[in-house]
């Protein structure tokens, strides 16, 4: 019988409840969220900027689309983080159109373009062209320069362009 007596007495000690004092766990979840809607990236467009690149300073407050990202610095052109040219490693012909022109730039343009617009049309979901290209200019090229991506970009069928800069964080 005292072996009955101990099993009762066991089964009935888990039945007791606990207080928990929920007071940090709810202060922990705060500063999470804080933390998460501080660092949120509401345009879905992520850019790794090469280390070569010293972008200029802007007191701009837009934010750019999505679309094709172009990088330059005084010695390579990146599209999409491709290497597309590098003074180390001119080819032959770099300049078309009276100077105006950057071929290996143009051609992979091109490229970009017509896959986009392939995938445009078998898909119909699929994000429409939308001619856009973000522009990672290093702060110390000449405007000479720039004005050579520009022509070369609005030559390969992009008409818009907008320049990635280093703004302040409010």
């Amino acid at each position: 019988m005292s072996r009955r007596r101990s099993y009762r007495n066991v089964g009935r000690r888990k039945s007791k409840v606990f207080d928990i004092d929920i007071t940090s766990l709810l202060d922990i979840l705060v500063i999470l969220l804080v933390f998460l809607l501080k660092t949120y990236n509401s345009t879905g467009l992520i850019m790794n900027v090469s280390k070569e690149i010293q972008l200029p300073r802007s007191d701009s407050k837009t934010v750019n689309d999505t679309g094709i990202v172009v990088q330059v610095s005084p010695t390579t052109i990146w599209v999409d983080d491709k290497v597309i040219l590098s003074i180390n490693e001119l080819p032959p012909r770099t300049y078309d159109r009276g100077g105006r022109r950057i071929i290996p730039l143009f051609d992979e343009l091109v490229k970009k373009k017509n896959v986009i617009k392939q995938v445009e049309k078998s898909s119909p979901n699929a994000k429409k062209f939308s001619g856009i290209v973000n522009l990672v200019v290093d702060k110390s090229l000449k405007f000479s320069y720039v004005k050579k991506l520009l022509y070369t970009i609005a030559e390969a069928g992009f008409k818009e362009y907008k320049f990635v800069v280093l703004g302040e964080e409010s």
